[in-house]
């Protein structure tokens, strides 16, 4: 299965980016979620600055074909917020929920991207940013830079910038240590400020995702959706097609294309409440993107992060794995499988998170505890055993 992802030019570990970064500064506090600055904007020593940037990935690809086949704008509304989430959240695990300034970078082929593509992906910022302010989260559009770049861009790329101030004293710095007990906040389902039910997919893992599902025709159909370097062996090779019913439990179904194309969940309305409720008591955040499951082993000294009691795998994940066949050990690395936050905190404010994910009508649990180790360690209870992984 790692053959299979190289030959499509993914990774699971990143781990040739994480050798090339190695050796830069990690900011103030080097086990924060995101980098921390000295408040360089500001000039003010109680402050600091964190900014953040990241894209929708490969996702766009599968909303292109999606687009193609039926016509349905909405999708890249989904991709808007993919890119915007998979920024505002890792600033939250720090504790920047509101006041966050945001520039866009739109990479687009003009002779397969039409204008009212680009309009809806636009527009589709205002719009979350206008719900994220329903829930008392400020988000603050400052503009960004749309180019013409057919050249190196087969359909279109989306991401975005963040930045914001954050008072010292509001940090959320990861201290992660033995005793402390791990609550994770479900990525599926449907929260009280979602629309439809999200199957609970990120922006990780979409490369091999949408090539392990979905039917070969799509390869002859839509070659620009794919870098042409890849084998076509490993080219679509799935029995799905785009806009197959598949169910999603309790007599439900979803076309197979708007279930993996499900919007990354933005927790920030749930982090809100969490942060003023528990910030002093909060012992690490953690925003399960690249590396999953695994993703909180770079975060961690001397301490195994045990998940003994992990959630129910949602339809989505079980969609994948059958497709693909992917062991459960390399599930768990690639795909969130079930919960995308994850909580570290003393056992007995455990209840109070689970009470505030729910009251967001999010499914929330004790997935896990921390316990001494000689070095970083996660490990995971999965449906196919007892897996470790370090860093």
């Amino acid at each position: 299965m790692s053959s299979k992802y190289e030959q499509r030019g993914v990774s699971a570990t990143k781990s040739e980016v994480h050798e090339a970064i190695k050796g830069l500064d990690k900011g103030l506090f080097p086990k924060a979620f995101c980098k921390v600055l000295p408040d360089v904007a500001g000039g003010d020593a109680e402050w600091c600055n964190i900014m953040h940037a990241d894209t929708a990935g490969t996702k766009t690809s599968l909303a292109y074909l999606y687009w193609k086949e039926t016509g349905d704008l909405s999708v890249w509304e989904g991709i808007v917020q993919d890119s915007l989430v998979m920024n505002l959240d890792d600033m939250g695990c720090v504790g920047a929920v509101d006041n966050i300034l945001i520039s866009s970078t739109i990479g687009r082929n003009k002779n397969r991207i039409p204008g009212a593509v680009l309009a809806t992906i636009i527009q589709g910022a205002q719009k979350f940013a206008d719900r994220m302010a329903e829930q008392g989260v400020g988000l603050h559009l400052t503009g960004g830079e749309t180019a013409d770049v057919g050249d190196i861009v087969r359909t279109i790329d989306v991401g975005y910038t963040t930045f914001a101030r954050l008072r010292r004293d509001k940090l959320v710095v990861n201290n992660i240590t033995p005793g402390n007990v791990i609550v994770a906040i479900a990525s599926y389902g449907q929260a009280t400020y979602e629309d439809t039910y999200n199957g609970g997919m990120g922006s990780n893992g979409l490369t091999s995702a949408r090539h392990d599902v979905f039917k070969h025709e799509y390869a002859d159909k839509y070659p620009e959706s794919f870098d042409p370097e890849v084998p076509r062996s490993v080219v679509y090779t799935g029995s799905r097609s785009l806009t197959e019913e598949v169910s999603i439990g309790n007599g439900k179904t979803m076309t197979a294309g708007k279930l993996v194309l499900s919007p990354t969940r933005t927790y920030l309305p749930v982090l809100k409440v969490l942060l003023e409720q528990l910030q002093p008591k909060l012992a690490g955040l953690i925003h399960c993107t690249g590396g999953a499951q695994t993703k909180v082993v770079k975060f961690i000294d001397e301490v195994r992060v045990v998940k003994d009691n992990l959630m129910a795998v949602p339809p989505l994940f079980e969609l994948i794995r059958k497709e693909s066949g992917t062991d459960w050990r390399e599930m768990y690395q690639v795909f969130n499988m079930g919960h995308r936050l994850e909580v570290y905190l003393p056992q007995e404010e455990a209840q109070t998170v689970i009470d505030i994910a729910r009251s967001f009508n999010l499914d929330a649990q004790v997935v896990g505890f921390v316990e001494a180790a000689a070095q970083p360690t996660v490990r995971l209870h999965t449906p196919g055993g007892i897996e470790d992984y370090f860093e």
